[in-house]
């Protein structure tokens, strides 16, 4: 084992402080065509879910689905998301 690996439960604290921010104002570059826009800006469509699509080339940057106990985001198409704490 390398004894530099923790598991996910040892950044508990920084997740909490990076996903407790004014998401909006973060910076999200796309995968595809390399444009960064503040998550505000992205392009964003409702149907079983939510599907955010980049507003330059429409690439999907992130998926979002929600029932009443849980939420699952994914981040297919979005290559960085800067966040200020």
């Amino acid at each position: 084992m390398d004894e530099r690996m923790l598991d996910g439960n040892a950044i508990a604290g920084l997740l909490q402080g990076v996903f407790a921010v004014e998401i909006t104002t973060a910076i999200g570059t796309c995968d595809g065509c390399g444009a960064t826009e503040s998550v505000g800006a992205i392009h964003v469509f409702r149907g079983a879910g939510y599907v955010m699509r980049c507003p330059h080339c429409r690439n999907v940057l992130v998926t979002i689905v929600r029932d009443d106990a849980r939420t699952w985001i994914g981040f297919p198409g979005m290559r960085t998301l800067e966040v200020s704490v």
